[in-house]
Protein backbone atom coordinates (compact mmCIF):
# COMPACT_ATOMS: atom_id res chain seq x y z
CA UNK A 1 0.00 0.00 0.00
CA UNK A 2 1.62 3.46 -1.08
CA UNK A 3 1.30 6.05 1.55
CA UNK A 4 -0.66 9.12 0.29
CA UNK A 5 0.49 12.59 1.48
CA UNK A 6 -2.39 14.46 2.02
CA UNK A 7 -3.29 18.45 2.82
CA UNK A 8 -5.26 20.26 5.30
CA UNK A 9 -7.49 22.03 2.65
CA UNK A 10 -8.83 24.46 5.04
CA UNK A 11 -5.05 25.65 5.35
CA UNK A 12 -4.00 28.37 2.99
CA UNK A 13 0.49 27.90 2.46
CA UNK A 14 0.20 31.57 3.56
CA UNK A 15 -0.66 30.25 6.51
CA UNK A 16 1.58 28.06 7.90
CA UNK A 17 3.68 29.59 10.99
CA UNK A 18 7.05 30.75 11.11
CA UNK A 19 9.53 28.35 13.12
CA UNK A 20 9.77 31.23 15.36
CA UNK A 21 7.44 34.17 15.78
CA UNK A 22 9.51 35.99 18.29
CA UNK A 23 11.23 38.31 15.20
CA UNK A 24 12.55 40.74 17.92
CA UNK A 25 13.11 41.22 21.91
CA UNK A 26 15.66 43.89 23.05
CA UNK A 27 16.65 45.60 26.33
CA UNK A 28 18.77 48.50 25.32
CA UNK A 29 20.24 52.09 26.17
CA UNK A 30 19.71 53.14 22.90
CA UNK A 31 16.64 55.38 21.41
CA UNK A 32 13.79 52.93 20.24
CA UNK A 33 12.63 53.11 16.62
CA UNK A 34 8.84 52.78 15.87
CA UNK A 35 9.64 51.38 12.55
CA UNK A 36 12.13 48.80 13.68
CA UNK A 37 9.02 46.87 15.92
CA UNK A 38 6.59 47.41 13.19
CA UNK A 39 8.71 45.50 10.40
CA UNK A 40 9.74 43.32 13.06
CA UNK A 41 6.02 41.57 12.77
CA UNK A 42 5.28 42.09 9.47
CA UNK A 43 3.86 38.48 7.99
CA UNK A 44 1.69 38.58 4.84
CA UNK A 45 -0.62 35.88 6.23
CA UNK A 46 -1.83 38.44 9.25
CA UNK A 47 -4.98 40.37 8.83
CA UNK A 48 -4.36 42.66 12.29
CA UNK A 49 -1.15 44.20 13.74
CA UNK A 50 -1.30 46.21 17.37
CA UNK A 51 1.24 47.94 18.26
CA UNK A 52 1.83 49.45 21.89
CA UNK A 53 4.35 52.50 22.94
CA UNK A 54 5.02 53.47 26.26
CA UNK A 55 6.48 56.92 26.66
CA UNK A 56 8.11 58.97 29.56
CA UNK A 57 5.30 61.40 30.97
CA UNK A 58 5.40 65.00 32.51
CA UNK A 59 3.40 63.82 35.61
CA UNK A 60 2.87 61.00 37.86
CA UNK A 61 0.90 60.95 41.32
CA UNK A 62 -0.10 64.72 40.73
CA UNK A 63 3.76 65.53 40.50
CA UNK A 64 6.10 66.80 37.68
CA UNK A 65 8.11 64.82 36.16
CA UNK A 66 10.98 65.58 34.13
CA UNK A 67 12.79 62.48 33.80
CA UNK A 68 14.03 58.81 34.40
CA UNK A 69 15.91 56.30 34.47
CA UNK A 70 15.45 53.06 34.14
CA UNK A 71 17.39 49.96 35.24
CA UNK A 72 16.88 46.35 34.83
CA UNK A 73 18.18 42.76 36.20
CA UNK A 74 21.00 40.84 35.08
CA UNK A 75 17.86 37.78 34.04
CA UNK A 76 15.76 40.43 32.40
CA UNK A 77 16.35 39.09 28.93
CA UNK A 78 15.60 35.83 29.64
CA UNK A 79 12.62 36.33 31.35
CA UNK A 80 10.96 39.02 28.55
CA UNK A 81 12.05 35.78 26.34
CA UNK A 82 9.74 33.43 28.95
CA UNK A 83 6.93 36.11 28.54
CA UNK A 84 7.07 36.36 24.76
CA UNK A 85 6.66 32.37 24.77
CA UNK A 86 3.82 32.27 26.99
CA UNK A 87 2.06 34.83 25.09
CA UNK A 88 2.93 32.87 21.72
CA UNK A 89 1.95 29.78 23.28
CA UNK A 90 -1.74 31.53 24.30
CA UNK A 91 -2.41 33.23 20.98
CA UNK A 92 -2.20 32.73 16.98
CA UNK A 93 0.70 34.83 17.02
CA UNK A 94 2.09 34.61 13.50
CA UNK A 95 5.02 37.57 14.49
CA UNK A 96 5.82 39.17 18.13
CA UNK A 97 8.26 42.03 18.91
CA UNK A 98 9.10 43.75 22.07
CA UNK A 99 11.77 46.63 22.84
CA UNK A 100 12.77 48.06 26.17
CA UNK A 101 14.81 50.96 27.15
CA UNK A 102 17.19 51.21 29.67
CA UNK A 103 19.02 54.46 31.08
CA UNK A 104 18.02 57.99 31.11
CA UNK A 105 15.01 59.30 29.43
CA UNK A 106 13.50 62.10 29.35
CA UNK A 107 10.23 63.40 28.71
CA UNK A 108 8.52 62.01 25.48
CA UNK A 109 11.27 59.40 24.91
CA UNK A 110 10.20 56.05 24.36
CA UNK A 111 10.35 53.36 26.79
CA UNK A 112 8.91 50.02 25.77
CA UNK A 113 7.73 49.36 22.35
CA UNK A 114 5.86 45.82 21.49
CA UNK A 115 3.74 44.27 18.89
CA UNK A 116 2.14 41.44 17.57
CA UNK A 117 0.69 40.25 14.09
CA UNK A 118 -1.93 37.68 14.01
CA UNK A 119 -4.91 36.65 11.91
CA UNK A 120 -7.12 38.78 12.63
CA UNK A 121 -7.73 42.33 14.78
CA UNK A 122 -9.16 41.28 18.01
CA UNK A 123 -6.74 38.29 18.51
CA UNK A 124 -3.98 40.81 17.81
CA UNK A 125 -5.41 43.13 20.59
CA UNK A 126 -6.18 40.89 22.94
CA UNK A 127 -2.36 38.85 22.58
CA UNK A 128 -0.74 43.10 22.42
CA UNK A 129 -2.48 43.38 25.80
CA UNK A 130 -1.16 40.53 27.45
CA UNK A 131 2.09 41.11 26.31
CA UNK A 132 2.74 44.56 28.03
CA UNK A 133 1.02 43.69 30.92
CA UNK A 134 2.93 40.91 31.55
CA UNK A 135 6.24 42.38 30.71
CA UNK A 136 5.54 45.21 32.90
CA UNK A 137 4.42 42.86 36.03
CA UNK A 138 7.17 40.24 35.47
CA UNK A 139 10.29 41.39 33.79
CA UNK A 140 12.38 42.74 36.28
CA UNK A 141 13.00 46.73 34.72
CA UNK A 142 13.07 49.11 37.30
CA UNK A 143 12.44 52.89 36.96
CA UNK A 144 13.22 55.83 39.12
CA UNK A 145 11.48 59.12 38.60
CA UNK A 146 13.03 62.43 38.99
CA UNK A 147 10.49 64.66 39.76
CA UNK A 148 10.90 68.95 39.61
CA UNK A 149 10.98 69.24 42.83
CA UNK A 150 14.09 67.31 43.09
CA UNK A 151 12.52 64.10 45.02
CA UNK A 152 13.01 60.96 43.39
CA UNK A 153 11.25 57.19 43.81
CA UNK A 154 11.53 53.87 42.55
CA UNK A 155 8.73 52.19 41.07
CA UNK A 156 8.54 48.73 40.34
CA UNK A 157 11.57 48.05 42.68
CA UNK A 158 10.93 44.79 45.71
Amino acid sequence: MNAVATKDVHEHPGERAHPDPIRLLAIRDTPLLLDEVFRAVGDDAAGGTALFVGTVRNHDGGADVDALNYSCHPTAAAELRRVAEKVVANYPIRALAAVHRVGDLTVGDLAVVVAVSCPHRAEAFEACRQLIDDLKHEVPIWKRQKFSDGAEEWVGAC
